[in-house]
């Protein structure tokens, strides 16, 4: 079975500047669960600071052996023993359980322990961060604005949830391997930041308050909505988390800036009282930034105090990625970029992995792959595939096969998941992805559950396991002329790869 992508440290840009010094509270970090997306970037970054960097991880892969020929010691046996007698401070991925031994020994050996999200907030504090907030959007607005900034010539540093084939060079550069990161100068050469310690480019996630970690200069809140409400219980406590991660950005003196959707991100209440300076981004004619946006086109304008700034071609579809587009732009503009270089890097711009991307085509059914797993982003993803790749213009069907992610989530959102499937013809549900929930709650709800709610809602919905049961119906099922959109954050794209490559995942 095909991976999603290929990761490489070699097609990093270098910086030639002096690299910055990054205080974890030891000088020799070993990192559990390195081969994730974050922590594999971590991981680049420290070695980079000169850091003797190790770390393990359960599974080896791609991004593993790419770590390795870049000189970092992966450990894939996970023993106590495995982590050296030199190792002075441990950073755990958050996927990491409590009675993971090697953090157990790290415990009694009375190492420091960092989470990721502590981690990462501690080497912002060297650099100059931007971090991108906000329920959706964050991997696909990061990677732009990452793309854009290099074009631009500030040569930023980059961590992205997700891998990108333009994120090391820039979108205006020829395409190099899949990456989750980037390596960027350790100062800034121009603009109103210059001089100061580089940028550093990186999502905050507020599953479990880890954003709160997180020590931007400028910052960018999109939409709030209601989500890990197994750790927050209301959206009114997820208002509240965001307002304290804004309050996070400093004094406009200090060249603090946060940029906050318009509508949708309920700013009276979270940037009331700010010492940053406030600017709001949306369609609304009444925001700082105005977006307007041509789907049929995807032709996306920003306008900024009634002037246009830029303007450009999206290659990514739906009114949301234009959003997305606009939001890097503004942010790339406040930090120095080049607006008529910036809107040329957002034109040029192709996307991510699992972010609505088109894999291929088989005996006539085009083949989409998407990372979403929230009802507002299936919905917007639904509608931007009808906007973009309508199987009703070939006389076929949209087929979604949809794997819930978590089962609190599935159970708290039901009725919002039952209705963001109205533009889907056939829509299939294996099981739920079991990741984090505990056993209590895997019993409160099931994928037929799901199924039962969407056929309420006059969807065409069935319930299939295993992924290999799934491909072989797709077999039977998909007719040329349809398009097949594969949606979820679990192993759900090995169902896409599957049936495009005609084999059993």
């Amino acid at each position: 079975m095909t991976e999603p992508a290929r990761v490489s440290v070699c097609d990093q840009a270098p910086s030639h500047a002096t690299p910055t010094r990054f205080d974890l509270g030891g000088a020799r970090p070993f990192l559990i669960g390195i081969g994730g997306c974050g922590m594999s970037a971590l991981a680049r970054l420290l070695h980079s600071a000169g850091l003797p960097v190790t770390g393990s991880d359960a599974t080896p892969s791609a991004v593993t052996a790419a770590l390795e020929a870049d000189g970092i010691a992966v450990d894939v046996q996970q023993t106590p023993a495995s982590m050296g007698e030199d190792v002075d401070v441990v950073v755990a991925s958050a996927a990491i359980k409590p009675d993971h031994p090697q953090l157990l020994a790290a415990q009694s050996r009375g190492l420091a322990v960092l989470t990721y999200a502590e981690a990462l907030g501690r080497c912002m504090s060297a650099r100059t961060g931007v971090a991108i907030a906000g329920t959706h959007g964050k991997s696909t607005t990061t990677a732009m604005l990452g793309c854009g900034l290099t074009d631009a010539g500030l040569d930023p540093a980059v961590i992205v949830g997700a891998t990108c084939r333009q994120l090391a060079r820039g979108a205006l550069a020829p395409p190099g391997v899949a990456a989750g990161s980037r390596l960027g100068a350790a100062s800034i050469a121009s603009g109103p930041y210059a001089g100061r310690p580089g940028l550093l480019l990186a999502e905050a996630c507020e599953f479990n308050r880890s954003f709160h970690h997180h020590r931007p200069v400028i910052a960018s809140i999109g939409s709030i909505e209601p989500d890990h409400l197994d750790i927050y219980g209301s959206l009114d406590e997820i208002v509240r988390a965001f307002g304290d991660f804004a309050r996070l950005v400093p004094h406009e003196r200090s060249g603090g800036r946060l940029l906050i959707a318009h509508d949708g991100a309920h700013r009276t209440q979270v940037a009331a009282g700010l010492d940053c300076r406030v600017e709001t981004i949306g369609f609304n004619p009444a925001a700082d930034w105005v977006v307007r946006f041509d789907p049929a086109e995807r032709r996306t304008t920003v306008l900024y105090q009634g002037r246009e700034r830029g303007t450009w071609i999206n290659q990514m579809p739906g009114q949301h990625n234009a959003l997305n587009a606009a939001t890097a732009f503004a942010l790339g503009v406040v930090a120095g970029g080049s607006p008529a270089r910036l809107a040329e890097s957002l034109g040029a711009f192709a996307g991510l992995d699992r972010r609505l991307q088109f894999l291929g085509e088989r005996a006539g059914v085009r083949v989409h792959d998407d990372y979403g797993h929230h009802p507002t982003e299936i919905d917007a993803t639904i509608t931007a595939i009808r906007q973009s790749d309508d199987p009703r213009r070939r006389g076929g069907r949209l087929i979604v096969v949809f794997q819930p992610h978590q089962h609190s989530r599935t159970r708290f959102l039901m009725e919002e998941f039952a209705t963001s499937f109205g533009g889907a013809d056939i829509v299939i549900v294996p099981h739920i992805y079991f990741v984090r929930d505990s056993q209590i709650e895997k019993t409160k709800v099931s994928a037929a559950d799901l199924v039962d709610r969407l056929r309420q809602t006059g969807t065409r919905a069935m319930h299939l396991y295993p992924f290999e049961a799934i491909v072989e119906q797709l077999e039977n099922l998909c007719q040329p002329g349809d398009v097949l959109l594969v949606m979820g954050a679990g192993p759900v794209w090995q169902v896409a790869r599957g049936y495009l490559e005609g084999t059993q995942p």
